[in-house]
């Protein structure tokens, strides 16, 4: 794993979707298509408004998959992921081939059915974050590291579902849903390139947590630093509880 620190989200965000672009033209290069994982929430509307504005990428061989829903939520509330991506993703650069997880129908099927055309061939790059508690995607601590389910249909915590409210999508803890469905801990793993974008100082100590402390399920994000090729982007805020000492031994680790 790489650490890379930059002075303000604004870097931040270029960076990640200068190497997730890389990543797709890559792939589609080497193999004439590319299969990505996509996340939301507040950190990620900045790096995806970046990555729409990369050059030369031919978003019509591209084939997206969904990190996480909420049950039972319909596409017309503010805080859907589908109605997110839809807009701010999908819509905007023309991706045809997508999979979105519906949590208003059976959970679990929906979860079994994107399981399994996300298993029919590897992910060339997932873009994550980090959530307050230290979760990736809705795999709120303690995260299950063991099972090889592709999605899950998870409970999601109470730091969980208060971060939900903080960043402003549901109006009280009681508007927000028990249940998602998410991607597992493992089915992340898989994909060849992790891009993960971790702004602001809200964040900082989840950052300290996965990466100073133990890999645990307990923080459920530090399981990031067994995978070979996955970055992390982080701002002057989000990173400042990390030490020298951390930040060194990540290999690559920089500060620009």
């Amino acid at each position: 794993m790489i650490v890379k620190v930059f002075e303000d989200k604004g870097l931040l965000n270029r960076a990640a979707a200068e190497q997730a672009g890389a990543a797709i033209r890559r792939a589609i290069a080497d193999r004439g298509s590319a299969r990505i994982v996509a996340a939301t929430g507040a950190s990620q509307i900045a790096f995806l408004e970046e990555l729409t504005k990369e050059e030369e990428i031919e978003w019509g061989r591209v084939e997206m998959f969904h990190l996480d829903e909420y049950v039972g939520l319909p596409i017309t509330h503010p805080a859907s992921f589908r109605k997110y991506l839809l807009e701010r993703l999908i819509d905007k650069v023309g991706i045809t081939q997508y999979h979105l997880l519906d949590g208003t129908q059976d959970a679990r099927e929906v979860a079994r059915r994107v399981g399994n055309a996300i298993s029919a061939a590897p992910v060339d790059v997932a873009f994550v974050g980090i959530g307050e508690n230290g979760h990736l995607a809705f795999n709120d601590p303690p995260a299950d590291f063991e099972t090889d389910e592709p999605y899950l249909v998870v409970r999601l915590d109470e730091a969980c579902r208060r971060q939900q409210v903080g960043e402003g999508w549901f109006g009280g803890i009681s508007d927000v849903p028990r249940q998602a469905i998410s991607m597992s801990v493992r089915q992340i793993l898989k994909a060849k390139e992790i891009v993960c974008i971790v702004p602001d100082a809200r964040k900082a100590q989840a950052v300290k947590t996965c990466f100073q402390g133990e890999i645990s399920p307990m923080a459920p994000a530090s399981i990031l630093r067994t995978h070979p090729t996955t970055t992390v982007f982080l701002d002057r805020e989000s990173a400042k509880l990390l030490s020298a000492t951390t930040l060194a031994s990540f290999s690559g680790a920089k500060t620009s």
